[in-house]
């Protein structure tokens, strides 16, 4: 028979010597260059660093406790793990795509540093459920930051409400002048808007807080393990109830972008807002030199390309989203290699999204409005004709259908007399409905429409400033 042990020496699993060596034993020879490139994720997967290690350790300690490695080889590996933390932190650690991944990265790593004891640490536990527990740490950490971020925003946008809660502008539908607001309270729809935005990250942040480690790779493990220690040891509610789902479910993902492609529609909507407002033809606000830009060639310009590039990100982040959607859907149980593809989505769109939420809170923070500019349009296109309609309801008890039909009839002769609701005569209103009184026109002033709107949640100023005080509590 001929000797085939220097041949077959080539393909023993050997931890640090290459990538297929992992799964050596069952391959004679090593990938193709092409299945190289579009099997190796460790430029992407890198960021995961910190969860992998984490989940290392939690997996170690829980298999030293149950006497399923020994505390000797368990400190050995607790030890090689901190070395390489160190060397991530200080810069030094070799990544290596021959590794194909942050998880063989750090197990050639750890055998290269404690040798054969690093063998041990994959007891009872496969790539499937590390990959799961360390992408779904990776996503908890990443909500529970976008959170205080949308807190900061939130905070910057009661400062400057509360500045200006008595400041009138136009409200707008169709973008065309609807009835006065203030500026405090179109800034307050805002502070709502991320409020909810935070709330959807939280929930999506509840539900991911189930540990996928000790699914291995999808039917469990043989080994006594103790899945509520590690799951606790991660800051687990607890461990996920079915190791299928464990390895194979991406909802966590899915669901933390949509509630990113939400909130970056939000930012895209106050981004706009902003874009229109510092045009010459609305001239409400203005951004510092800092935040803005100029042209090459035109020396007058001041461009808001923070609020355009703020608006821009959107699509990145519900593209993202389209993007992990397309890749989970009709994918069988359990684990797919498809799955490698969830991380660049998820990472640039919280990428974006962390860009975007720091640029708005600085243009927040840095905008300076021209509150006389947005005083004179508020009363523009006739923005008071509901004060009218509604005086006329409590004034002359006429049915408020008869009262719109006798406002518009007003508004046509203001328009033809080149006036405003304020400047028509009380003759002409009269001709129109004659039970029409002088005291009409206490109605009339955009700062009298303002004042009136006191229901609940409405744009006088005292309602604007209690919804600020009742957002600071909640804060």
């Amino acid at each position: 028979m001929p000797d085939h042990s220097d041949a077959n020496a080539e393909t023993k699993a050997k931890p640090g010597h290459g990538g297929q060596d992992m799964w050596g034993g069952r391959f004679s020879a090593k990938p193709a260059d092409i299945m190289q490139a579009i099997n190796v994720s460790i430029g992407v997967d890198r960021r995961l660093w910190a969860q992998d290690l984490a989940g290392s350790r939690a997996h170690c300690r829980m298999l030293m406790a149950q006497e399923i490695i020994t505390a000797e080889d368990g400190e050995a590996i607790l030890n090689g793990l901190e070395t390489i933390e160190g060397e991530i932190t200080g810069g030094t650690f070799p990544f290596r795509d021959q590794f194909e991944d942050i998880h063989m990265n750090v197990e050639a790593r750890l055998a290269e540093l404690i040798g054969e004891p690093s063998g041990r640490l994959h007891t009872a536990r496969s790539r499937n459920d590390q990959v799961a527990t360390d992408f779904r740490l990776w996503v908890r950490d990443a909500c529970d930051r976008t959170g205080q971020q949308l807190k900061t925003l939130q905070r910057a946008l009661l400062d400057r409400a509360e500045q200006h809660a008595d400041d009138l502008m136009p409200g707008f539908t169709h973008l065309q002048p609807a009835q006065p607001v203030t500026f405090g309270h179109h800034l307050m729809a805002y502070v709502e808007m991320i409020g909810r935005d935070a709330g959807r990250f939280a929930d999506a942040r509840a539900r991911m807080n189930e540990c996928p480690l000790g699914a291995a790779a999808l039917a469990g493990s043989p080994f006594p393990i103790d899945r509520q220690a590690t799951a606790r040891a991660l800051g687990f509610d607890r461990p996920m109830g079915n190791s299928l789902d464990a390895v194979s479910d991406r909802d966590f993902a899915l669901e933390s972008l949509a509630a990113a492609s939400i909130c970056a529609g939000h930012l895209s909507r106050l981004a706009e807002e902003i874009v229109i407002w510092m045009t010459p033809q609305f001239g409400f606000v203005t951004l510092p030199d800092d935040l803005t830009t100029g042209s090459s060639i035109m020396p007058q310009k001041r461009n808001p390309d923070a609020a355009e590039l703020v608006r821009a990100k959107t699509g990145r982040i519900t593209g993202a989203l389209v993007a992990l959607s397309t890749v989970m859907k009709g994918l069988p149980l359990a684990y797919s290699k498809d799955m490698q593809e969830d991380k660049p989505p998820v990472f640039e769109a919280f990428d974006a999204l962390d860009l975007a939420l720091t640029a708005m809170t600085a243009m927040v923070l840095a905008l300076t409005p021209n509150v006389e500019r947005m005083r004179a349009a508020a009363g523009s296109g006739y923005s008071t004709a509901t004060d009218l309609a509604d005086w006329l309801v409590r004034e002359l008890n006429l049915p408020f259908r008869k009262a719109h039909h006798v406002t518009g009839a007003a508004v046509k002769r203001a328009e033809a007399l080149g006036v405003d609701l304020m400047q028509l005569p009380l003759t002409e209103l009269r001709a129109i409905e004659p039970g029409v009184k002088d005291a009409v026109y206490k109605v009339l002033s955009p700062e009298a429409s303002c004042a009136s709107r006191m229901s609940f949640g409405g744009t006088a100023p005292d309602q604007v400033r209690a919804r600020i005080k009742d957002w600071r509590t909640r804060l």
